[in-house]
């Protein structure tokens, strides 16, 4: 149980009037007056009442340029640890799930659980890394009281995978200093071991749950070509959709199954590069020196990390100082970074082969079977949807949109109901299978999923795994919708009927028993309705003539579908609004 200490708040307006201080009131009008007169003050004089701001020097771009290399921890999906049998686990109760390995007591020793490698293969062959058919584990040594052996077991010398890339788009929200595409160099890709998790008790006490320590991790590093804040989070955004499209690793940063850290250097833009010049890291010269920022646990994290850290080091280097190699933290909501230590040498890690662990091989077959099975990518399903080739044709928006929800499951279920539709409007007699109508349909479905079951999902408080609606039913209702059976306000009031559940008859049944097909007012009454809105709204009709708006003669519509009982179709009815109007074109 959780309890929270209550003051009484007291704003500074009501402390003055309680000390008895006398107030000054400049203006005796109304308070919406005031304001009324202020936005009118600022039409005519911009500048004025607005705080005078100092323009802050983009010194970042114009002389710095910015280098960014991201290492990435994520948890794969398994339901062993890497070295023992205990489950993989979080939300049990803390060290519940806890080997005699994972406790480190003498004389116990790891054994590898193969099951882990399949996922992780899985990761490295979606990165288009290539598999090395011989890695090792090795022992990374350093004290700290979340590791109780006093070493990790890593990937140092010879791991799992390499020399991969992952390509970013501008749909996946890079920078637009990097144009419609840029390619991101990955090093390696290595399995290791979790930590303990720590729970800090203010002021002074820390908490172990050994339940993650020895889950099966995968880091991945990538090579220092990234150069702006935005590119660097859409990096991650699709390393973790990748990782989750291939069932790899299906926990994000929301959900603590995907850490950061990020390596951030900054150098004069006439600096020459090239090897031997500068700093190196990976092969590439001519950098400068970097620090890290460590286990950034979200996408927002990322961002404004690496831009605090870069402002950092630019501030000290244009003061004449020295960057040095550390470490260093960041916290939400902070403006700055925080040193944590000085960065360690690898020797300092005194890395070497574990002795108790042996070398994991890797066999074609294996791979070319992964490679073969391997479900459809980030990527692939972005150009499905919106290639003009198929017969969804979404939006670069909605696409993005629909791959990054739920997991992959809105996108599928979004593919099943256009398909399920489109089957059902191929028999249907003069309807022919087009491509006008399937692009039609894909575009129609995706607003729907998006926008009209997302919304009822989150007015309700309904999760996407709780969603009553299934395909067919989502089906049922855009098939009269698409054949104009129906108007879209009965399909949205039927789809209402389904979240949450009022009416348990079938969407065809409610239908045909409740009378709801369109039955299409006649012209001439649609234009004694379109008359009498526009003679009650006369106001709203001149400036619809004086700016011929597009936006006036939409609003005129929506009065006349509300009005029409189900009858009134909005494609109509905007014709017969522009002629009562005057020849709106």
């Amino acid at each position: 149980m959780l309890t929270i200490a209550q003051k009484r708040f007291l704003c500074r307006e009501c402390l003055r009037r309680a000390t008895g201080r006398r107030a000054r009131f400049l203006s005796t009008s109304p308070f919406r007056d005031q304001l009324k007169g202020g936005a009118k003050q600022r039409r005519i004089n911009p500048g004025e009442g607005k705080p005078k701001r100092s323009k802050p020097k983009d010194t970042t771009n114009k002389n710095w340029e910015l280098t960014v290399g991201i290492e990435i921890h994520a948890q794969l999906n398994t339901s062993h640890k890497l070295f023992s049998k205990a489950a993989t686990s979080s939300n049990d109760p803390p060290n519940s799930h806890v080997a005699l390995f994972d406790a480190a007591l003498p004389g116990t020793q790891p054994v590898f659980q193969t099951e882990t490698l399949i996922p992780a293969l899985r990761a490295a062959i979606a990165l288009g890394c290539t598999i090395h058919r011989r890695s090792a584990f090795d022992r990374k040594h350093y004290f700290h009281w979340d590791q109780p052996a006093g070493y990790q077991i890593t990937q140092y010398y010879h791991p799992l995978a390499g020399d991969g890339f992952i390509t970013l788009y501008d749909h996946d929200g890079i920078a637009p200093e990097d144009g419609e595409e840029v390619k991101v160099g990955i090093n390696q890709i290595q399995m290791e071991q979790d930590t303990a998790k720590t729970l800090h008790q203010p002021p002074s006490t820390y908490l172990l749950d050994f339940n993650r320590v020895s889950h099966p991790l995968i880091e991945i590093i990538t090579l220092p070509h990234i150069h702006h804040v935005a590119t660097a989070a859409a990096c991650v955004r699709k390393i973790q959709a990748i990782l989750n499209s291939v069932g790899a690793a299906v926990l994000g940063m929301e959900l603590g199954g995907l850490r950061a850290d990020v390596n951030v250097s900054v150098r004069p833009r006439h600096q020459p590069g090239g090897r031997g010049v500068g700093a190196e890291y990976y092969g590439i010269g001519g950098l400068g020196q970097r620090t890290e920022i460590k286990n950034l646990s979200s996408f927002k994290a990322v961002e404004d990390a690496i831009k605090a850290e870069r402002d950092r080091q630019i501030s000290v280097l244009e003061a004449g100082g020295v960057i040095e190699g550390e470490t260093r933290g960041w916290s939400l909501g902070s403006t700055e970074t925080r040193k944590l230590r000085s960065k360690e040498g690898e020797v300092d890690y005194r890395y070497m082969p574990d002795p108790d662990l042996a070398p994991v091989v890797i066999g074609k077959d294996l791979v070319n079977f992964l490679k073969s099975s391997l479900p459809l990518l980030p990527d692939d399903h972005f150009r499905i949807l919106t290639s003009p080739d198929c017969h969804y044709s979404l939006t670069s928006k909605d696409a993005k949109t629909l791959i990054n929800l739920d997991d992959g499951d809105r996108v599928e279920y979004y593919k099943n109901v256009t398909d399920e539709v489109r089957r059902r409007l191929a028999n249907s007699e003069g309807f022919g299978d087009n491509t006008q109508v399937s692009a039609k349909v894909g575009k129609t479905t995706g607003n729907w999923v998006l926008h009209e079951l997302g919304g009822l999902l989150a007015t309700s408080g309904t999760t996407w795994e709780e969603n009553p609606v299934n395909e067919a039913t989502l089906a049922d209702i855009l098939t009269p919708l698409s054949l104009k059976n129906i108007t879209g306000t009965t399909a949205k009031h039927l789809l209402s009927l389904k979240i949450p559940p009022t009416d348990p008859r079938p969407v065809t049944q409610i239908i045909l028993e409740d009378n709801l097909f369109l039955q299409p007012m006649p012209l001439d009454e649609l234009r004694k309705l379109a008359e009498e809105v526009v003679r009650e709204n006369e106001a709203m009709a001149r400036k619809a003539r004086e700016k011929r708006g597009e936006g006036k003669v939409s609003w005129f519509v929506g009065q006349m579908v509300r009005r029409g009982g189900g009858r009134v179709e909005a494609g109509v009815a905007e014709g017969v609004v522009k002629e009562v109007l005057g020849g709106l074109e």
